[in-house]
């Protein structure tokens, strides 16, 4: 029986390739290469590439039997996620490769902005014995605020507090009890930024994070706070922080990211107070040692056709046929529930009714944490990690199963409770012969409604003239209404309306929207990637 074949178009460490072992062919070419590495993908069961070989549709073509692409390695960007999905090929990463690695070097720029290490350093190098210019400052009794606290964040905390510091946090995600326990008080943006002498960011990049650090918020930390950003580059906005230091109102900053990269030519770099490095959060030897491991077990697990954690499309593992199709949809359910409840709930119920409830499901339960977490944690949300991430976080979950179906053949529902005892639900289906997926109840209201990439949800009291002045105020904005459903309770009573629209509603618009028809609550949720 002939082996499977494993094509490493780029180097992997020693320790990857003893994981792989005698079980597979194990093959090498040059991916960064285009002529070498489309012929030497026939034939390949699996790719292992780092960040030089581009894995795009023309690749995954010329790999008729390729069932797995392996990134050794954390960034996606070079290869092309929605082709391999659409191939039947599994992607998988290494997301938890180089969290030590980004934490210690966040230390390192932190320790190094408060003692001006970098700038004496080139000053002595360069025949300068300036002392008394570099003076610098204690982290002992200092505030440190850190912006998130993922994995990431954690660590950072942990490694900080022998330090003698006061740790503050903004994280609107996890409960001040688990911040507590790791010896951390949560306290809203705008306090940590007035408190804090350390400002450390260990954000995602979303659409709610970019720019979350701009001019405004300079204007409000204390003059000698000093910024660091070893997460994403965007957060900070490069051109106020240059402005806050030039002003006097901030006393430096350590950037190992940068809103465009490579990035080579910035006038933050033109600043003594400030230390740059080159994006070498996960450069070490170690992290790359780590990705390489990763990705040859996950490699292993895949050819062998077992359950993939680390897979970040939904194609692999040992899930029955009838189950796959539900894993979007459990997905989209979770990212709509954190949308609609704007909070992590204490407590969350999946629940999987109709025929594929026979089927081992608990995949689907899975599936909805990883859309839960997946637009508000830094690190990448994976089947493995999301159990985690609820544990952290302090939230129950349980997984409820029922045969019994009586208005649909399955239905997913992600079910929730608040801090405050509120309750927020969303259930969703497969309709049809073509699979097509459905919210079919939000809050206890009947509907059906494509998840589109662009919804809205407004509860409010149900009388006449609320559609209109609705369709009206959108108009008004340019923002064009692709479906509406209204549901409501008794008439009188309670009213949902839910849209499908073309572009994005803009926060300020959906606050303009429930002032003037009196809603109880309005929820826009963003589902495009």
């Amino acid at each position: 029986m002939n082996k499977p074949v494993v094509l490493v178009a780029e180097e992997l460490s020693e320790a990857g390739l003893a994981v792989l072992g005698a079980d597979f062919e194990v093959r090498h070419t040059d991916g960064a290469d285009r002529s070498k590495l489309l012929p030497a993908l026939a034939g390949v069961d699996a790719l292992i590439v780092r960040s030089a070989t581009q894995v795009d549709a023309e690749a995954i073509a010329a790999a008729p039997k390729l069932r797995v692409v392996a990134r050794a390695g954390v960034g996606l960007d070079n290869v092309d996620v929605e082709a391999a999905t659409k191939a039947g090929v599994m992607v998988v990463n290494a997301p938890t490769s180089n969290i030590t690695s980004a934490a210690e070097q966040t230390l390192a720029l932190i320790l190094a902005s408060a003692r001006n290490t970098a700038q004496a350093h080139a000053a002595l190098k360069n025949g300068e014995w300036k002392r008394s210019k570099y003076t610098g400052v204690e982290l002992d009794e200092k505030v440190v605020g850190i912006l998130g606290l993922g994995k990431i964040g954690q660590l950072v905390a942990q490694r900080l507090q022998p330090f003698g510091v006061e740790l503050i946090a903004y994280d609107p995600y996890l409960p001040p009890a688990r911040a507590a326990q790791m010896g951390v008080k949560l306290l809203p943006l705008d306090d940590v930024l007035k408190q804090a002498d350390f400002i450390t960011v260990h954000l995602p990049k979303s659409k709610e994070t970019i720019g979350l650090i701009g001019d405004d918020e300079l204007h409000k930390v204390k003059p000698n706070v000093r910024i660091v950003n070893v997460a994403r580059g965007g957060i900070v906005d490069e051109a106020a922080l240059y402005s806050a230091i030039k002003e006097g109102r901030v006393a430096g900053a350590g950037l190992d990211v940068y809103a465009k990269e490579p990035c080579t030519d910035s006038p933050l770099f033109e600043l003594d107070q400030v230390v740059a490095t080159p994006h070498l959060g996960a450069s070490t030897h170690e992290a790359q040692e780590k990705a390489g491991t990763q990705v040859a077990r996950s490699v292993k697990l895949a050819l062998a056709g077992e359950f993939v954690p680390d897979a970040v499309n939904v194609q692999g593992g040992v899930v029955a046929e009838d189950v796959k199709p539900g894993l979007p949809l459990a997905e989209k359910l979770g990212r709509v529930f954190t949308a609609l409840a704007g909070e992590v709930a204490t407590k969350l119920d999946v629940e999987v009714r109709g025929e594929i409830a026979a089927q081992d499901v608990r995949v689907i339960e899975l599936a909805a944490l990883k859309g839960v977490f997946a637009d508000v944690i830094e690190e990448q949300v994976t089947y493995v990690n999301a159990p985690l991430l609820a544990k952290d976080r302090g939230m129950t979950v349980e997984l409820v199963t029922s045969s019994e179906s009586p208005d649909w053949r399955n239905v997913v529902t992600v079910r929730g409770v608040l801090a405050d005892g509120r309750h927020v639900s969303v259930s969703g289906t497969l309709s049809g012969p073509r699979q097509i997926t459905k919210i079919v109840e939000v809050n206890g209201y009947e509907m059906e409604i494509e998840p589109t990439a662009h919804l809205s949800f407004f509860t409010y009291t149900d009388r006449p003239g609320i559609v209109g002045v609705v369709g009206r105020l959108l108009g008004e904005h340019g923002i064009n209404i692709a479906s509406m459903q209204v549901a409501r309770s008794v008439k009188g009573g309670k009213a949902l309306i839910a849209l499908t629209v073309d572009t994005a509603i803009p926060a300020d618009v959906i606050e303009q929207i429930i002032s003037e028809i009196g809603a109880e609550s309005g929820r826009s949720v963003d589902l495009e990637d």
